[in-house]
């Protein structure tokens, strides 16, 4: 009988979440971590912006959290060529936004990285990372006969240049992120290596070029730039500065790491996160391990590899290189994300401003990756409907789009 009850309970859930059932509780499960440490993590940001109160916080993540799980049962059951068919203008307001943030966007930490709207801020990068993927993706799918030509390669190169630099000067983790993405997508819509190769080669040579540039300018006329956080994080990293800012912030993250032991302090035991600066953002990760210990790490760490997993599971049922695509770069650069944070609540990567996707507060991050994980699940939907066709009615009657067929 209670076989029969769960079988009953998961088919009604079936019916009405459709896709992937994994991705959804991986959504599940990422949103009720980051409730639970977000609350515990900004006791002291309620105390010096809202007088104590300490639910504010709270309620505002709980709201982001509702909608963007709104907006992905919306998203989820649109049919996910909708999204190809509009990414170009999509990816054109973004770059038009990044390019707008430079002028008038706040300053926070000498960063104008987020614009005013309608009384919130709106980080447009996190915008821009969705749908580049999207834009990505239909542009090599449609040009798969041409994709080894040399100029297929430099067009899309461009593209994804003008949503770069607008990110570099304000967000350079972002940007390696994106860029990062965007590789692995032309390498698996078989760009040719070599161009793939010469396009890291020259990456490695801005990144040591830069670092040089560092270290020969003067400092002090750039107080009011990136340029000096940027020099004292890689100095830091690379154990040249055993003072300031980013070698604090390391050493906060491990003590709270090491702390957690196998199973943690406990909800709301932390006292790291009274040192840790940005604590329920940019060292959230740092703050679960204290809390919920080695076993609450690896349930985050083994939520990101299971996504993956999902994904190219999608990319094998997949007919369409498009489908396939989007899938990958969503997963791809989630998971990319999730790890380089926390690579550095560890300390084994520089600090950087980089969230921990559907965790980290942040209402704009949590909105735009409600939007990827509803693409995604309108992407198995879709190839879930293909298969159960394909049983009835034979893989024959399985034939449109198929510039798109892998």
């Amino acid at each position: 009988m209670r076989f029969a009850a769960y079988k009953k309970t998961m088919n009604n859930f079936k019916s009405i979440f459709k896709g992937d059932v994994y991705i959804w509780a991986i959504v599940f499960i990422l949103s009720v971590i980051g409730v639970l440490a977000v609350y515990s993590s900004t006791g002291n940001l309620a105390f010096a912006k809202q007088q104590g109160n300490t639910e504010f916080f709270l309620l505002r993540h709980l709201g982001f959290i509702v909608v963007g799980l709104f907006i992905m049962y919306v998203v989820h059951n649109i049919p996910f060529k909708f999204y190809s068919k509009v990414s170009n203008v999509l990816l054109i307001i973004s770059i038009g936004l990044l390019f707008l943030t430079l002028t008038i966007g706040y300053n926070i930490n000498n960063a104008q990285r987020v614009i005013p709207i309608f009384g919130f801020t709106f980080q447009p990068s996190d915008m821009a990372k969705v749908f580049l993927v999207m834009y990505i993706a239909r542009y090599l799918s449609k040009r798969q006969e041409g994709v080894k030509d040399f100029n297929v390669f430099l067009k899309l190169l461009g593209v994804i240049a003008l949503v770069i630099v607008p990110i570099i000067p304000e967000n350079l983790s972002t940007a390696l992120v994106v860029m990062t993405t965007s590789t692995m997508l032309m390498f698996i819509g078989r760009i040719k290596i070599k161009f793939i190769l010469m396009l890291v080669f020259m990456g490695l040579i801005a990144a040591v070029s830069f670092y040089g540039f560092l270290k020969m300018i003067d400092m002090s006329k750039y107080t009011k730039t990136r340029l000096p956080t940027w020099e004292r994080r890689i100095d830091s990293f690379l154990g040249n500065d055993e003072s300031g800012d980013s070698n604090y912030q390391k050493n906060q993250a491990k003590i709270a790491v090491a702390t957690g032991g196998l199973w943690g302090k406990g909800p709301g035991n932390s006292t790291q996160r009274n040192y840790l600066p940005h604590p329920y953002s940019d060292f959230i990760f740092a703050i679960i391990v204290e809390e919920y210990g080695l076993i609450g790490g690896l349930v985050l760490i083994a939520c990101f590899i299971l996504l993956i997993i999902r994904a190219l599971k999608m990319v094998i049922e997949s007919q369409r290189s498009l489908a396939a695509l989007i899938v990958l770069g969503i997963a791809f650069s989630t998971s990319f994300q999730a790890l380089v944070h926390m690579g550095v609540s560890v300390g084994s990567l520089p600090v950087t401003g980089l969230t921990l996707p559907l965790v980290s507060m942040g209402g704009t991050s949590i909105l735009f990756n409600s939007i990827a994980f509803g693409i995604m699940l309108g992407i198995s939907r879709h190839i879930q409907e293909e298969k159960l066709k394909a049983s009835t009615t034979g893989p024959g009657s399985i034939n449109e789009d198929d510039h798109e067929t892998a």
